[in-house]
């Protein structure tokens, strides 16, 4: 399978659904959904009252509720006719996307904002489940052009803006600084993995952890992550849709994760969350989110230490993979109930908000004008996942694009890293059900 369009061409082309593929470990929402979004043309809210309330659904990704209903309280101050009602939608992205599901077929409750993640906007997408939000971004003078380019970007395709960006980070390199003091190694993340290879016999033996690195729960993590290793050695999960998770390439990377593991027995596997595995001191280094980052400084009982990810033999640089969450506006809701979404959502994702954001999360700051001065004084480790965001590339598409993907990959790792499986053949079972996701689920809504 070689057909090799770019994802941005890709979602111009598309139609009206991407298909229901079962999910294996979190059971997300089917994506058989009703008219194209891609045809979806520019609405006018000329002469629209904003609403009076709304719910805006969110997971308070990075722990962020108390920070949220901070902002609300201050858009409350700022617009006392629009009430925004905070709703926990749920512990996660995925419970969020279920419950979404599940209030579009009820056709009731819908939110007038929702935070949608990375692997799950493109269904609400192609199912058009959420409006384009250009003509609000016009109406309400939303400067634009003062966000992140490459944040505000991965919401832009069949040349409409389909949500902003909101919890957006990075994966970090997080490493114990006092361990690495113990054994005399230097104070900075290491180059490459081949690099840690020849630290990691050094944390162990001088440590006292239970591992030297600690790789990410695999159920949510592993399709993310993962692609630091794969580019690092050249492979991928995809190559456009060029399915590429069975090369020689990807399948050197995860056998030297397997044999970190199996033959030279300074790695483990988290079971819940690589950042409190760190926090607890049971593992030297992990990689992890930005979002975790304020969380492991607060409850860590060592020097926190952080870096870019490393590279690998054949990429040093741009092997770091951006994600998180964006925010929608329902197409399901009324005008007014839109606006006022909308309304809020200018509000939360101004300068001074989205660095209070970060500043209690550890996420991006996502506007480009936001004064990080104090927040950069008080945790100065955020600047490295800031200047990392240049060197990030953008995710494969097989892990955003291609529906339960991510938990078909999350199974894969889990043979590989925890069942010690064949690394060869479990990627090539993994390439077919991958390429019969896309030949079932993608393909035939394509136009010629």
């Amino acid at each position: 399978m070689a057909l090799n369009l770019d994802r941005r061409h890709f979602l111009g082309l598309a139609g009206a659904s991407a298909g229901a593929a079962a999910l294996a470990a979190c059971g997300g929402p089917s994506t058989a959904g009703t008219a194209a979004a891609t045809g979806a043309t520019e609405i006018d809210f000329s002469g629209v009252k904003p609403a009076a309330s709304f719910d805006f659904w969110t997971n308070h990704p990075g722990k962020s509720q108390d920070v949220e209903q901070s902002m609300i309280d201050k858009f409350h101050a700022k617009h006392p006719d629009i009430t925004v009602n905070l709703v926990t939608a749920g512990a996660n992205y995925e419970e969020i996307a279920q419950k979404f599901q599940t209030s579009q077929a009820a056709k009731s409750a819908l939110p007038g904002l929702v935070v949608l993640s990375d692997v799950w906007w493109f269904r609400y997408f192609t199912n058009g489940n959420i409006i384009p939000l250009d003509g609000l971004i016009k109406q309400l003078d939303l400067k634009i052009s003062d966000f992140q380019k490459s944040l505000v970007a991965d919401y832009k395709y069949a040349d409409k803006q389909w949500a902003l960006p909101y919890g957006r980070s990075t994966p970090l390199f997080y490493y114990n600084k006092d361990h690495f003091k113990a054994a005399g190694l230097p104070d900075r993340a290491p180059k490459t993995w081949q690099e840690f290879g020849q630290w990691a016999p050094k944390l162990k033996a001088s440590s006292g952890a239970q591992y030297a690195y600690i790789y990410p729960a695999l159920a949510g993590y592993a399709g993310w992550t993962l692609q630091n290793n794969l580019w690092g050695w050249g492979g991928s999960w995809s190559n456009g849709w060029d399915i590429t998770c069975d090369s020689a390439e990807s399948v050197a990377a995860l056998q030297w994760a397997q044999d970190s593991i199996y033959k030279d027995k300074w790695a483990g596997v988290s079971s819940k969350e690589a950042a409190d595995d760190f926090a607890a001191g049971i593992t030297s280094t992990t990689i992890s989110s930005t979002g975790s980052l304020l969380g492991v400084l607060k409850s860590a009982k060592f020097n926190v230490g952080v870096g870019y990810l490393p590279g690998g033999p054949k990429a040093e640089t741009g092997v770091c993979p951006t994600g998180g969450a964006g925010l929608g506006i329902p197409s399901g809701v009324s005008k007014e109930v839109q606006l006022a979404a909308a309304t809020f959502l200018k509000f939360i994702t101004e300068p001074e908000n989205t660095a209070a954001f970060s500043a209690a999360t550890g996420y991006m700051p996502t506007r480009t004008s936001a004064d990080m001065g104090a927040v950069l004084a008080k945790t100065p480790q955020i600047k490295t996942a800031m200047d990392q965001l240049a060197v990030t590339r953008v995710q494969d598409n097989a892990r955003v694009f291609l529906p339960g993907a991510d938990q078909e990959m999350a199974k894969a790792a889990a043979a590989i890293l925890t069942q010690q499986g064949d690394v060869k053949a479990t990627m090539a079972a993994l390439k077919t059900t991958l390429e019969g996701i896309y030949t079932k689920d993608v393909k035939p809504k394509l136009k010629a």
